[in-house]
């Protein structure tokens, strides 16, 4: 959730370009802008997300299928007025993003949340992250944006001074940017101690394997580095102290193990969960998809019938492969087992309310608060009545009453990484692969007169053959940054490249031209915060040594 060089790492190769028109030398394949101003990955190979490793992802493709992330542009039409990064498919993917979206329609309560390590000088890859969080602060979300500085003094090993320069900047680089600090909320972790208290209730629910799995940590890891992972837990899910509420975390997809953590962890306190049943039996995931395709042929072949679970044993049987020994053959097997000693117990639909960190008294209270129809167990209650949805309310409800924190899953969003001016990957450590939000507006301009492009060997070619927008950091910057929310004028600059009529002289002229004028804005805006800063609720001046 807090890359300190978000789409950055230290790789230091990469190309250089020869700056006369459309001589170049061509750029990796890690991110290559589709006509859309999307990104069409590149080749694939195995998907390593490290939140503190190196920020690429070389098959943006692979995270569908790996992890789980849902493509954006499935659910882009449910976004009222979406953010031209959303509408160039530079945010690429979301995990669970609908409830945000529904509660931007129907204007209910919702959240965004996205942090910073303070490590280094905020730059145009974190401003993707400010941007997608005043967006949503101004779609009438509460914002918060917060300084990861326990992160970085433990991760990264950076001293409190490092700490608060860096944290000044990103504050007054947000702040530039439009965020509201009336309507949101900015903080340090050290500073929160509701965060901190957080925290150590989260770190109850998790455990060092768990740590070890997802992020690769042994015994050499420190246990302050350890602490920060659950802080980051406590602050994606901090907006939801008050109420819980639908909540997005902006991110680059390499801090997509923290969003998955978060997620668990926030069922992992939650007093009741509700699922769908079918028996009075437990089930997974499979064999619950089993049930209910046998109970609806069932109840479509014999509508006057009560359908019981022996029915379902014998139609499961009859629909199993005999020769067949795959994953479904042995989910059949274990289902039809579990059928036939419940016999004749009726097969039907219901709610399953199941006791995970219920007080006794928020128990009872649950039971009482459940209308009609209802059986209960020792550990669950089951309920005919209710859909799910009425059903994760009621069991919301009942656990806020007595005490309990209610989280919903948290969303996330994320982008993709922008490759480095020179080619290859954007790295911290080449100033000239990336460009910082604090450089002098003249060398924004030169850096970008001196980036690598997508051009061909030669004028004539190109003016021939066209450019290679899809593979050019200079057309990044358009897409990402410098066309603004104009399309119309990011589409000119794509096709005038892969038509021949741009060259890649004239085009680098006018993008450090816009990169000059955007940092002499930013940084007059900085200044003018720059003197405001004591006004907001937040230290720059840690006492910490």
């Amino acid at each position: 959730m807090t890359p300190d060089t978000n789409p950055t790492d230290d790789a230091t190769d990469g190309p250089t370009d020869d700056p006369t028109d459309g001589s170049t030398d061509q750029p990796s394949d890690d991110a290559r802008l589709a006509p859309d101003g999307g990104v069409d990955a590149g080749g694939a190979d195995e998907t390593t997300l490290d939140p503190w490793g190196s920020a690429t992802v070389s098959d943006y493709r692979n995270l569908f299928a790996e992890f789980g992330i849902e493509e954006f542009d499935e659910i882009l039409p449910e976004v009222p007025d979406p953010h031209y990064l959303m509408r160039r498919g530079v945010i690429f993917g979301h995990r669970d993003y609908r409830p945000v979206a529904r509660a931007m329609r129907e204007g209910d309560p919702f959240a965004a949340l996205s942090g910073f390590m303070p490590t280094g000088d905020p730059h145009i890859g974190h401003k993707l992250v400010f941007d997608e969080i005043i967006w949503h602060q101004r779609q009438g979300g509460d914002a918060y944006g917060l300084i990861a500085d326990l992160e970085a003094h433990s991760a990264r090993g950076m001293t409190w001074d490092e700490i608060d320069e860096h944290a000044r900047d990103y504050v007054l680089s947000l702040l530039a940017l439009g965020f509201d600090p009336e309507d949101g909320e900015l903080y340090r972790q050290s500073d929160n101690r509701e965060v901190q208290d957080l925290a150590f209730e989260l770190g109850i629910e998790a455990n060092y394997s768990e740590l070890q799995a997802i992020y690769g940590f042994d015994g050499e890891t420190d246990v302050s580095h350890m602490q920060s992972v659950v802080t980051q837990m406590a602050d994606i899910l901090y907006p939801q102290l008050d109420e819980p509420k639908p909540t997005v975390i902006p991110v680059g997809p390499d801090q997509d193990p923290h969003v998955r953590l978060a997620r668990d962890l926030a069922a992992r306190t939650r007093y009741f969960g509700v699922t769908e049943a079918y028996a009075s039996f437990a089930v997974d995931d499979d064999e619950r998809a089993l049930l209910a395709a046998a109970y609806e042929t069932l109840s479509e072949r014999h509508p006057d019938r009560t359908v019981r679970c022996g029915d379902a044993a014998t139609y499961l049987e009859n629909e199993r492969d005999p020769g067949a020994t795959d994953a479904r053959a042995t989910t059949i097997d274990s289902l039809v087992t579990m059928l036939s000693e419940a016999g004749k117990e009726p097969l039907r639909p219901r709610v399953r309310f199941l006791e995970r960190n219920a007080t006794g008294d928020a128990f009872e209270a649950l039971i009482e608060a459940i209308d009609g129809e209802k059986r209960v167990y020792d550990e669950h209650v089951d309920a005919f009545d209710l859909d799910r949805a009425a059903a994760e309310r009621l069991a919301r409800d009942v656990e806020l009453d007595h005490g309990g924190y209610g989280f919903r899953a948290p969303s996330s969003i994320y982008h993709r990484f922008m490759t480095g001016l020179t080619g290859g990957k954007m790295s911290s450590s080449v100033p000239a692969s990336h460009i910082s939000l604090l450089d002098d507006p003249e060398d924004g301009y030169d850096k970008v007169q001196s980036a690598t492009t997508g051009g061909r060997e030669t004028a004539e070619k190109q003016r021939e053959l066209g450019g290679k927008a899809d593979e050019c950091p200079v057309y990044e910057l358009y897409a990402y940054l410098l066309a603004g929310e104009d399309d119309e004028f990011a589409t000119e600059v794509y096709e005038e490249c892969v038509g021949g009529e741009r060259l890649c002289g004239g085009c680098k002229e006018q993008a450090a031209e816009l990169m000059r004028k955007f940092l002499e804005d930013h940084q007059d805006e900085r200044e003018k915060w720059a003197d405001r800063l004591d006004e907001l609720d937040i230290d720059f001046d840690t006492d910490r040594t």
